[in-house]
């Protein structure tokens, strides 16, 4: 598959020698949904504001489809679409103003039917002609998506895009990111939303201080790094786990009436049905049982916690 932004070996350091990044390369897949996840100050948005011209990199090379961004700055701009963390809206403009001008600064001509669309697709239509200033701050978040839609860009960065939007927002955004898609178009996310990741994205990229500390298919990662556990709800109340036990690192409930047994789901064994055989012999008893998978967020964290 073609790579549409190809990051070689980047780097920026700010004033007081500060190192945003760290010789950080990535490629992103044409037509993709790619999921860059990382703690506060970790490089994220520095990261997105070098390939998209905001912020001159230190070093290193950034191509989008295959254009150098230094040199040929204009042709691969236009490609992009950004949608910021901040809320920069024209205040006194109308939402139907701010996506028709938009078009004009990358270019492209009047075309309303697309304006049209896009309103419609991010169910602003119907607020097309009120001014920025009158919306709330998820509509306003809408209108920014919008004004980077408008151009018809190939590749959206999407910068913690429902920071602050409530649930019934965040679903339509996540439609519009599926659609997006099956248009063809790349999509990069950045969120503190774990679940939108877990959700929307083919890959998943994590960076912590300033470094790419693994990039991997989605499934692959939760398949691979995932754990699982089995829950094993006691008759009786434990007042701890018999030594017999140890070898199982069973964690005991704060009400001593639950087991939780952590396994690898790659092992060659889980070592399930040993475990219910040594409770039988312990004398130990329950009544139901069940099974829960790592989430993203749980893999996310360890990760990160593993490079500190």
């Amino acid at each position: 598959m073609q790579h549409v932004i190809d990051i070689r070996g980047l780097n920026k350091t700010y004033a007081g020698d500060f190192e945003a990044l760290k010789n950080v390369s990535l490629s992103i897949d044409r037509g993709e949904i790619f999921a860059l996840l990382g703690p506060n100050g970790a490089g994220k948005t520095t990261l997105i504001n070098i390939v998209c011209g905001i912020v001159s990199p230190t070093g290193g090379k950034v191509f989008v489809d295959g254009h150098d961004i230094i040199s040929e700055f204009r042709l691969t701009r236009a490609k992009i679409g950004l949608v910021p963390q901040e809320l920069p809206t024209e205040t006194f403009e109308t939402v139907w103003n701010t996506a028709r001008f938009s078009r004009g600064l990358f270019g492209k001509g009047e075309n309303p039917e697309h304006v049209e669309k896009v309103l419609r697709s991010l169910s602003l239509w119907d607020r097309k002609d009120t001014i920025s200033m009158a919306l709330s701050g998820g509509m306003k978040r809408r209108v920014l998506i919008a004004k980077a839609l408008a151009h018809e860009p190939d590749i959206l960065f999407l910068d913690e895009p429902t920071a602050g939007v409530d649930v019934e927002l965040r679903q339509d955004m996540w439609n519009v990111v599926k659609a997006l898609r099956e248009e063809g178009v790349t999509v990069i996310l950045t969120t503190h939303y774990i679940e939108e990741a877990e959700q929307l994205a083919d890959r998943v990229g994590v960076i912590n201080n300033g470094e790419i500390i693994l990039v991997e298919e989605k499934q692959k990662l939760m398949r691979e790094m995932g754990k699982k556990q089995l829950m094993l709800h006691l008759y009786d109340a434990l007042d701890n786990v018999p030594l017999q036990l140890s070898n199982y690192d069973l964690v005991l409930s704060e009400d001593r009436r639950e087991l939780t047994y952590t396994y690898d789901t790659k092992g060659e064994h889980t070592g399930i049905t040993d475990l219910i055989n040594d409770l039988r012999r312990s004398g130990i008893r329950f009544n139901d049982l069940q099974t829960s998978q790592s989430s993203l967020e749980d893999i996310f964290v360890d990760l990160v916690n593993r490079d500190q």
